[in-house]
């Protein structure tokens, strides 16, 4: 057993360390990496360019906003340097790893994790030491600082006769990227059986076998991690067998994937089996791919596998959906979304930096494009500038400045369409001035995710969300302390019983899932129909909800409610973060509503209402709806149990359906109309023609817009609605143009029709095109179109085209 370090101690040892090492060593002055022999060192060369990467190039220390980053740096690094004590099962006193009963229970999780925090704080002093400009720039105590900590950790408990415990991720990938990037900023310092210690060391916790097989924990994102832990290893332990594993290894993440982890056809993103992760683990694939990508150019093991095009196709057919403004949808965000340090920007901008390193990769002309499109993004996210984002590090910052910068480089607006992804139960809506996302759950995607203490009162985020920003306006809806704050059982947009749940009800990483089929919808590309049988978490609930996604808004109908927890029922129609101050007018049916906290009302034959700065509502044929405004507090520890304990208040104005307790058979209508004025909502609702809901019952749910040419129904079952008669259920949206011309657009959302015959009363003089999957097709004064075996298209849309007579 070893004993407790002194002060004075540690300080004898560090300077026993500085003779040993001073000349060997020589301080760079700047964030270059230490001088190899590309030529005559094919790891040296690897190392010097994966010093590159994680110390940035290309900017000026002297320069905002690299300056006050790095002094940020320097702060840091001291205090690590002041408050290191090396001590029996510690290697800094806040950070005790020693486990006294080793397990995998939630206590050894974070024992585990304060060992992995203890190399990432070493990391943070080692580039403190390499970097420029950080005040400590050079320093020998900081170097002799962390190799005594290295030393230490690998003493006590980083090393070949260790067994693990608590979190897996800790001793595979977390500690072992950590350690390596140090070994990599501090190589000639570090005396070669030290280095062949500690190589031993990730040999033992990341053996070959740990990406044998492409299976459990080694997939997708965590895939691609232990693959940088097992390149990383091959440079510093001048392995070349190693390093061509790590390439070879990647091989299994590139191809689409039709269940478990990995990207989907459609632009799906799944980790941890079940969960929708894009803007999570995906970005941490996307990063890592990058850099391994980065890292491997031009060496005897660069990666070359023409499959990797599946990933660098999948930049804008599964990132860039999810990102708007420069940030990444919380839809696919998981657990992610209840870490106070990182909102919904602060995760998007770490994306934007990957894009830009992954071009370097990529052709020419995707290269060109991606930076067209990062720097669209980086320039209007007016609400959190990446440059200004305190987490993001100096190389992604340097990437995004360089793009910013770039002149000849001409910003890409927002995408406009929709995009529905049904092998992850989401979907994506973008117009001019706005766009929305929609989450959703089924037998193959969880409610939510619960982990590591994390995301604890998620529940209700898989019940049909609906998220909304504007171009110029509330893209901080969902980052001003948002998740702590609002209600969890009135997210907007969701069905939800208030049967009181438990933290983390369900089970951990995504265990709980809905026992329904019919979950996704019908696009033309530009607009939709979604749906969704939903069946409540943890409760009897059961609804039919709809989407209708048009060109200025999305038509949300409820049927079929019922519910026997012996609790209300509610659908709330939106959940405003009003932010600290929350003074937006509000008003209903040209009635201004006080401004006073709390107030509550019920609307009843409610036409419209229209929240100032954000948009309208209208209520089809008027409705009784209840409105409150309130302040609500709450602490990023209430959902998270590492989060901050500090007491947050933001004001809200809440619109919901009270369906009442235990309904049996409960509806709602309306319409969503982001960024409109107060006039333009008013003058919708006048339209009564404007919309005609078809069908609103637990059969079917239709609606048809004549101003649009557009029919679209949820068929639940066959049946009957308006012009369309579906033998079987499925989602049909059909649009006629003006050109003479009509689409069809159909899909089996449940995945699982052998046949499928589909009517349009409507004269039509012939087919222009038609899917595959379309077996038949008759014209006359309807049009009669049979499908064969839609289960395989896996609820994606299939489209016919036709000319009217």
């Amino acid at each position: 057993m070893t004993t407790a370090w002194s002060r004075r101690t540690f300080l004898a040892m560090s300077a026993v360390l500085t003779a040993a090492v001073g000349a060997a060593l020589t301080p760079p002055a700047s964030a270059a990496p230490l001088s190899p022999s590309p030529a005559a060192d094919p790891y040296a060369a690897l190392r010097a360019t994966w010093s590159r990467l994680i110390l940035g190039e290309g900017f000026s220390p002297t320069a905002e906003p690299f300056r006050s980053r790095l002094t940020d740096l320097g702060a840091k690094a001291r205090g690590l340097l002041e408050t290191m004590a090396p001590a029996d099962g510690s290697l800094w006193p806040d950070a005790v790893f020693a486990d006294p009963d080793p397990d995998t229970d939630a206590e050894s999780f974070a024992f585990s994790g304060r060992m992995a925090d203890s190399f990432t704080r070493l990391n943070t002093m080692a580039q403190a030491y390499r970097q420029q400009g950080t005040g400590l720039t050079g320093s020998t105590a900081l170097r002799d600082a962390v190799l005594t900590g290295l030393e230490h950790l690998n003493t006590q408990v980083y090393n070949d006769r260790q067994t693990r415990y608590g979190n897996w991720y800790s001793w595979q990938i977390g500690a072992p990227q950590a350690l390596l990037d140090v070994c990599v900023l501090l190589y000639d310092a570090i005396a070669p059986e030290r280095l062949a210690r500690y190589c031993a060391a990730v040999d033992h916790f990341v053996p070959d076998s740990a990406v044998a097989s492409y299976t459990g924990t080694s997939t997708g994102a965590n895939r691609v991690d232990l693959c940088r832990v097992l390149a990383l290893r091959g440079a510093v332990g001048a392995s070349a067998a190693k390093i061509a594993l790590a390439r070879d290894a990647l091989s299994p993440v590139f191809p689409l994937v039709s269940k478990g982890d990995g990207l989907y056809a459609d632009g799906s993103f799944i980790q941890h089996t079940t969960v929708p992760y894009t803007g999570s683990y995906g970005s941490v694939m996307l990063g890592g791919l990058g850099m391994l990508f980065a890292l491997l150019k031009g060496s005897d093991w660069e990666v070359t596998d023409p499959k990797r095009q599946v990933v660098f196709d999948a930049v804008e057919n599964a990132w860039a959906p999810f990102l708007f403004n420069g940030l990444v949808m919380d839809a696919v965000a998981g657990r992610a979304i209840s870490r106070g340090e990182a909102d919904d920007h602060r995760r998007g901008h770490p994306i934007l930096a990957s894009i830009v390193l992954l071009g370097q990769g990529a052709s020419a002309a995707e290269n060109t494009r991606w930076r067209s499109l990062v720097k669209g993004w980086a320039q209007r996210d007016y609400y959190s500038p990446p440059l200004s984002n305190p987490s993001l590090g100096l190389t992604a910052l340097a990437r995004i400045k360089n793009v910013l910068d770039d002149t000849a480089l001409t910003p890409l607006p927002e995408p406009d369409g929709h995009r529905l992804f049904p092998d992850m139960a989401r979907a994506t809506h973008r117009r001019p001035g706005w766009a929305a996302s929609l989450s959703m759950a089924d037998r193959r995607i969880t409610y939510y995710e619960t982990g590591n203490g994390e995301n604890l009162r998620g529940w209700h985020t898989g019940s049909g969300m609906l998220y909304w920003w504007g171009d110029t306006f509330a893209n901080g809806q969902y980052s001003d302390a948002f998740w702590p704050t609002v209600d969890p059982y009135r997210l907007p947009g969701t069905t939800a019983s208030r049967k009181v749940l438990a933290n983390g009800a369900g089970g951990d990483w995504g265990a709980s899932l809905p026992d329904v089929n019919w979950v996704g919808g019908a696009t033309d590309g530009k607009r939709a129909a979604v749906g969704q049988y939903l069946r409540g978490l943890s409760s009897t609930l059961m609804a039919k909800k709809s989407w209708f996604f048009l060109d200025d808004t999305v038509v949300c109908l409820g049927a079929g409610i019922q519910c026997r927890d012996g609790a209300t029922v509610e659908t709330t129609v939106d959940n405003r973060n009003l932010g600290p101050t929350g003074n937006a007018p509000f008003t209903v049916d040209g009635s201004a509503k006080p401004l006073t906290l709390p107030w509550s009302a019920t609307l009843t034959g409610a036409s419209w209402a229209h929240l100032g700065g954000h948009g309208g509502y209208v209520f089809p044929g008027g409705a009784t709806v209840k409105a409150l405004r309130e302040n609500r507090t709450g602490r990023w520890r209430d959902i998270n149990t590492g989060g901050s304990a500090d007491q947050l208040s933001r004001k809200y104005l809440t619109l919901w359906f009270d369906h009442g307790r235990d309904p049996s058979d409960a509806g709602y209508a309306y319409q969503l109309l982001p960024g409109a004025t107060e006039q333009r909502t008013a003058a919708r609702a006048a339209d009564s023609g404007w919309l005609r809901v078809l069908a609103n019952s637990d059969d079917q749910q239709g609606v048809a817009v004549p101003s649009l040419g557009l029919t679209a129904v949820n068929f639940w079952f066959g049946g009957t609605v308006g012009p369309l008669v579906a033998d079987a259920p499925c989602s049909v949206m059909v649009t006629e143009h003006g050109d003479g011309t009509a689409t069809v657009c159909v899909s089996d959302p449940m995945r699982k029709r052998t046949s499928l015959t589909l009517t349009w009363n409507r004269t039509v003089a012939s087919v222009v095109s038609k899917p595959a999957t379309v077996t038949s097709a008759a014209t006359g004064t309807s049009l009669r179109l049979v499908f064969g075996d839609l289960s395989a298209t896996r609820g994606a849309t299939q489209t016919v085209k036709v000319r009217l007579a």
